[in-house]
């Protein structure tokens, strides 16, 4: 009898923002960095319009950045000042372990959304059951290009007041940003739909 395939459960959570906005989702052990990055735009609710990086420490405690890597030598020095890996050639088991569980996620460097990113366990597959899906969570993304955490903020104030200036303004766009009605405490983690990582990259890099 083969052996059940091994699961990386993984708590992801937004930093910066006042109420708390995360998710879990567990993932096969086998994935890369890249598989990674569209699980968690999936279950976060991201659209991934952006760039993205991991942040994590190697055994010996060096600090290793995976995301996408920059291709225009010109630019080197001003996008990012070292080195970055491809997120499809590095599998996460090369990095991450129960001992070292934590690193970060940033998504979009000009909103500059932070997120924690904590293997809470390693465990075996259910049978018959698809992976990655997401088994917890609490409230909507931000929209995108919002500003990043303070300008979220601000977004929530004004729509948490009819009578603002800008209430109609604000919500139309959030609204329309979001594809339907924002609601910022609505979230059910039944509902999240996840893509095949490898249709996502040849669409990104087709």
């Amino acid at each position: 009898m083969a052996p059940r395939k091994q699961l990386y459960q993984f708590k992801i959570t937004l930093k910066d923002t006042k109420t708390p906005i995360w998710r879990k989702i567990p993932v096969s052990n086998s994935y890369t960095f890249w598989d990674l990055h569209v699980a968690i735009q999936d279950a976060m609710g991201w659209q991934d319009y952006h760039l993205h990086e991991f942040h994590i420490k190697d055994l010996s405690g060096k600090k290793i950045f995976i995301g996408i890597p920059n291709d225009d030598d010109d630019m080197d020095d001003f996008m990012a000042p070292y080195k970055v890996l491809p997120g499809w050639k590095h599998k996460l088991s090369k990095f991450i372990s129960i001992t070292e569980p934590s690193f970060l996620y940033i998504y979009d460097f000009g909103d500059d959304w932070h997120h924690t990113i904590k293997l809470e366990k390693v465990l075996p597959a259910e049978e018959g059951v698809t992976y990655p899906r997401c088994i917890g969570g609490k409230r909507n993304s931000p929209p995108e290009d919002c500003g990043g955490p303070w300008g979220y903020e601000n977004l929530l104030e004004v729509l948490s007041d009819p009578e603002h200036a800008e209430y109609e303004e604000m919500k139309e766009w959030a609204d329309s940003m979001k594809g339907g009605l924002f609601e910022p405490e609505a979230f059910n983690p039944k509902e999240v739909l996840f893509d095949t990582p490898q249709e996502r990259f040849e669409i990104a890099f087709s």
